[in-house]
């Protein structure tokens, strides 16, 4: 029974497993069945659409004649409007789903061409407009339009090959814009009377009104972004692809919304900020499409654009809205246009100014913002810490000669026309004329002219004064801002005849000595401010002039006296002298706040100019440089208290005080670095000394070799020399400070030996380093001891008869590092020949090109020519007239720099070894001469007399020595003079502080034997010099002498006559040593 009731459970089991399986199996098939059903619909439906799309396609191609050929000129017959319009329905069903770029296009062509024909069947637009289809027409339209809009995205970078497809978009922007190209308004007059008598003016405020509609749905979608990027992908390189057509479209397409919409100022702001802002935009309509550039002149977009500008609002949200680059091309399309449209500018010179400047501002912040000098380069504006689209760096040549119409000559009349104005008002009122028979009333008016020429005849409030600071602040604002064109704006505000004079007028009608009085009070009752409009005024006269002056050659200075006259160069510069000097003195300005303003460093910058100037060529009295109320002594007295502003004013003004005074100052200077190292015997009883051995055959060599690797301590310390003679024995020095002073001398006179070929001499005998120096080895290193040796000499007051060449002298003290340095003023001195040559090419009134020349030269280096580029490509670039001025710069730069200039920094990193940089700055070029080779006035005998030692018996009141002065003083010349000073101390110029600072003092000594016999003083040979005792008569001996202790052997001669004699032939035979 069990067994029984186990097998049908199985059975039932087995059923119920079987029955599943079989549902599973009947639902898999039925799943199986649908499946097929909707692989099969879809693949139906895939082949149906597919089927249908390529009907669409094919009955397209069909209507608008796609021809196979893309060569051939597409020439469609015209389908009825409706047919026309219910395609373009099924092209649209069509663009969401599958590439229809092709047909669209062609489609774009059909329409184009419907719209030039006369048909009054075919245009489409006429058939929306006449039918209840019309709001579908225009959805239709508007989807076509967003299409136009993407295909011009779509062109990464416009290329010649791609100006026909942009122009198809931009034909059919334009058409549906604006009915001005419909045929079928233009050509059908008869047609518009009958439609106009059915439906009246209707007809053209409706198609005007689809127009406007499209246009704002455009404007909706970002049209002006959309040309921007067009615009900046063409227009932004080194080669714009637009042809006139295509820039004439695009430019037509951003006005039709402005002349739509009545130039209202939001429009007006996105055309500004989206077209006006596209790289050298104006400077390609002007040279492509300049029929473009005349709209924008009669719809006076200047004008507009200047008044939306002047709105706080509109201002901030462009400036926010703009990257720095983009409002630095704002910038330059604004200049270019204010200069197209003189009439705006002319109208709107205020505005154009207050725009410009803020402009500026904008993009100076956003420099500072971004400066670093680590990153990347900006043509225009400098370094930044961010790289910029190379596109736009391409643009700026463009940018550039647009921004340089800011500075042209027309452009400063414009904005200088008040001032213009009162100058030729001022310059017409006629002087009286007076007889010059009646001398006293001459004067009495000279004089009473003179006192009102120096009044003020212009008030800081009147419109003058504004209107002539405003374009200061305006130019000042440029130079800083754009930095790169540093030079070239400031060439375009000081080569021409117009801004300096008027500055310099106005400066001159402020009140006496150029307004000082006016200065001092505007910076007395705001210390350390410099806000004021007119400081803008002074800031920019001192950087042009600075600029002029610098490009000026002597001719130019001096006899032509071209801009200003030498009576100007004289107020000029004593105007400047008080104003820096009581700014500081005063306290009107702190040192910190004065060390970064560009007004004080403007003014010193053109005081340097003209004292250098000076110095080099005088045109002012002696005394003209000194403050004459400013005591030498009170002053001395404040700087050894430490006080500020006196080290500040000797830094930078130091002429302010006489030559003496500085002397005295780098005296104490030196006495001051002696004792802070312990050299002198006032701080160390036995200072520490080197002692060094020297053959007389081999000075140069021994003292290189002992000398040049000394630290710079033990070289400012005391040098002890031991000299060997020719037959290698020992020398016995008489006294150790004149036996290193020898050495010193010898070693000066060798080394500065022409024959040497480390130095060279000009055709007036001054001495300079020479190029070919290789040729020594170690030439460098033995310029560095060569320096170190005269450094040495200075550092101890002993006077070396070295003349260097000026230019040698200011490269020494620095001063061709300056950007007022000028190479070609000194080029004379070295090279008369090339600086007359690069003068007539300076003055040449042909065109220069004719020349040949290039910026490059060639130079014969021992026999083998050589040809260098002063500047990189110099060999491509050609000299014109527009670079000649750099040439002639770079030229001289070249011949008296770069030729020497491993040499000169050997040289100076010697000398600076000793001398401290701060104490040369005190100095210029002829004093630094001076403070080498002492002065060059006449002998002081009486001086001389004073501080004269005597030895071997001789006395103040001993006959031989009475008849020596007296023979100094009234028989010999002022040239005799000089021989005689070279003939006992090596140096024909007296010491700078006179005869009481020679080094070791001058001395006379009686001797009786010659000087190989001589053994020095002994008791016996003083008391016969003193009793003028003579052992013989010396008639055949002459005075010798010992330049290395100053001293002169005078044989104890018995007549007058019999010394001077002796003397003027010891002179005039240079004898010393060797004839006696």
């Amino acid at each position: 029974m069990f067994t029984n009731l186990k097998v049908d459970a199985e059975k039932k089991n087995q059923f119920l497993e079987h029955a599943k399986a079989a549902r599973e199996e009947r639902a898999q098939e039925k799943h199986r069945d649908v499946a097929a059903v909707k692989i099969q619909a879809l693949a139906r439906g895939f082949m149906t659409r597919k089927k249908l799309r390529a009907e669409i396609r094919s009955e397209i191609s069909q209507l608008l004649q796609i021809p196979e050929n893309k060569d051939e000129e597409y020439k469609p017959q015209f389908k009825p409007a409706l047919e026309v319009y219910r395609t373009i329905q099924k092209l649209f069903f069509l663009y969401h789903h599958e590439p229809v770029q092709e047909e669209f296009e062609y489609l774009c062509r059909y329409l184009l061409a419907t719209m030039e024909t006369d048909s009054l069947k075919v245009p489409t637009v006429l058939f929306d407009l006449f039918s209840s289809s019309f709001s579908g027409w225009v959805k239709k339209t508007r989807r076509g339009i967003i299409r136009l809009r993407g295909l011009l995205l779509s062109r990464r970078q416009p290329r010649a090959t791609q100006e026909e497809d942009h122009m198809l978009c931009l034909r059919m922007l334009i058409t549906f814009t604006h009915t001005a190209t419909w045929m079928i308004i233009r050509g059908r007059e008869v047609f518009i009377h009958v439609i106009t008598f059915f439906v009246g003016e209707a007809l053209t405020a409706g198609m005007n009104q689809l127009c406007n509609n499209i246009m704002g749905y455009l404007n909706q979608k970002g049209l002006y972004p959309v040309l921007q990027t067009l615009l900046t992908k063409g227009l932004a390189r080194s080669k714009p692809v637009f042809t006139k057509a295509s820039l004439s479209a695009i430019t037509t397409l951003s006005l039709r919304p402005l002349i739509a919409a009545n130039f209202s100022d939001s429009l007006l702001t996105v055309f500004i900020l989206h077209i006006l802002s596209v790289p050298a935009f104006i400077q390609h309509l002007s040279t492509t499409a300049p029929d473009c550039l005349t709209s924008l002149v009669t719809y006076r977009v200047f004008k507009r654009s200047l008044d939306v500008l002047s709105n706080e609002q509109s201002t901030r949200i462009i400036f926010h809205s703009l990257e720095g680059n983009y409002a630095l091309c704002l910038l330059a399309n604004l200049v270019h246009l204010g200069y197209t449209e003189l009439e705006g500018l002319v109208e709107n010179t205020l505005n154009f100014m207050s725009v410009t400047i803020r402009l500026l501002n904008s993009c100076k912040k956003y420099v500072q913002s971004k400066r670093s000098n680590l990153t990347h380069w900006h043509p225009v504006l400098g370094w930044f810490s961010q790289s910029t689209d190379m596109s736009l760096h391409e643009a700026m040549p463009y940018v550039v000669k647009q921004l340089q119409l800011l500075w042209c000559e027309k452009m400063i009349r414009l904005l200088f026309s008040e001032l213009l104005t009162y100058v030729d008002s001022m310059g017409n009122n006629s002087k009286p004329q007076i007889s010059p028979s009646r001398n006293i009333l001459k004067k009495a008016m000279e004089k009473a002219s003179s006192k009102h020429s120096s009044s003020t005849k212009i008030k800081l409030e009147s419109s003058v004064a504004v209107l002539t600071c405003l374009p200061c602040a305006l130019y000042q604002e440029t130079l800083y801002t754009l930095s790169q064109l540093r030079l070239d704006i400031l060439g375009g505000l000081s080569y021409n005849d117009v801004l300096l004079p008027i500055l310099w007028r106005f400066l001159c009608d402020m009140g006496p000595n150029c307004g000082l009085k006016t200065f001092l009070e505007i910076l007395s009752q705001a210390p350390n401010s410099t806000i004021h409009p007119v400081f803008s005024l002074l800031c920019l006269f001192c950087e042009t002039a600075s600029h002029l002056i610098t490009t000026l050659d002597d001719m130019e200075f001096y006899e032509k006296q071209k801009i200003f006259k030498m009576d100007d160069y004289v107020k000029m510069s004593d105007f400047l002298n008080l104003f820096i000097f009581r700014v500081i003195w005063n306290g009107l300005m702190d040192i910190p706040t004065a060390s970064n303003s560009e007004v004080f460093g403007a003014c010193r910058g053109l005081l340097m100019i003209l004292y250098e100037q000076s110095c080099r060529r005088s045109y002012t009295n002696k005394d003209h440089w000194l403050i004459r109320d400013l005591k030498a002594s009170a002053f001395i007295t404040e700087l050894e208290r430490g006080r500020k502003i006196a080290v500040f004013l000797l830094q930078k003004v130091p002429h302010i005080i006489p030559f003496s005074e500085r002397v005295k100052l780098f005296r104490k200077n030196v006495e001051k670095e002696k004792d802070v190292l312990g050299l002198t015997e006032s701080v160390c009883a036995s200072p520490q000394s080197t002692l060094i051995t020297v053959h007389r055959s081999r000075i140069v060599e021994d003292g290189y070799r002992q000398l040049a690797q000394l630290p710079a301590r033990a070289l400012k310390g005391i040098i002890r020399v031991k000299f060997i003679n020719e037959q290698g024995l020992d020398e016995a020095g008489i006294d150790q400070d004149g036996v290193f002073k020898e050495f010193l001398e010898e070693t000066i006179a060798r080394v500065f030996d022409p024959s040497l070929n480390l130095f060279k001499v000009t055709s007036e005998q001054k001495l300079y380093p020479s190029s070919t120096s290789y040729i020594q080895d170690n030439h460098l290193a033995l310029f560095e001891f060569v320096g170190k040796m005269l450094a040495k000499a200075v550092y101890e007051g002993i006077v070396v008869d070295v003349p260097f060449a000026p230019f040698f002298l200011t490269q020494i003290l620095g001063h061709q590092q300056s950007t007022s340095y000028s190479s070609l003023d000194e080029l004379p001195s070295l090279d008369p020949e090339l600086a007359k040559s690069l003068s007539y090419i300076k003055h040449y009134e042909g065109d220069v090109s004719d020349l040949d020349l290039t910026f490059s030269c060639d130079e014969d280096c021992m026999g083998r020519l050589e040809t260098h580029e002063l500047v990189p490509g110099g060999k491509a670039i050609a000299v014109t007239n527009e670079n000649k001025i750099r040439y002639v710069h770079l030229m001289a730069h070249f011949r008296m720099y770069r030729q020497i200039k491993d040499q000169t920094a050997a040289f100076i990193r010697g000398f600076k070894t000793f001398v401290n940089p701060d104490w040369l700055v005190m100095f210029s070029a002829p004093e630094l001469q001076k403070l080498i080779s002492g002065d060059n006035t006449d002998v002081d005998i009486e001086d001389l007399r004073k501080h004269t030692q005597y030895y071997g018996g001789y006395h103040t009141n001993h006959k031989v020595i009475g008849w020596l002065w007296d023979i100094l003083e009234h028989d010999f010349n002022p040239v005799e003079r000089s021989l005689f000073l070279k003939f006992v101390t090596s140096c024909s110029k007296p010491p700078l502080l006179g005869f009481a600072h020679l080094e070791p003092p001058f001395s006379i000594r009686c001797v009786e034997v010659s000087d190989d016999q001589d053994t020095g003083d002994t008791v016996g040979s003083i008391l016969k010099g003193f009793f003028n005792i003579k052992k013989k008569d010396p008639v055949g001996r002459l005075p010798t002498s010992s330049t290395c202790f100053n001293l002169l052997k005078l044989p104890n001669y018995s007549k007058k006559s019999q010394l001077r004699d002796k003397m003027r032939y010891a002179l005039h035979s240079n004898t010393g040593f060797e004839l006696s």
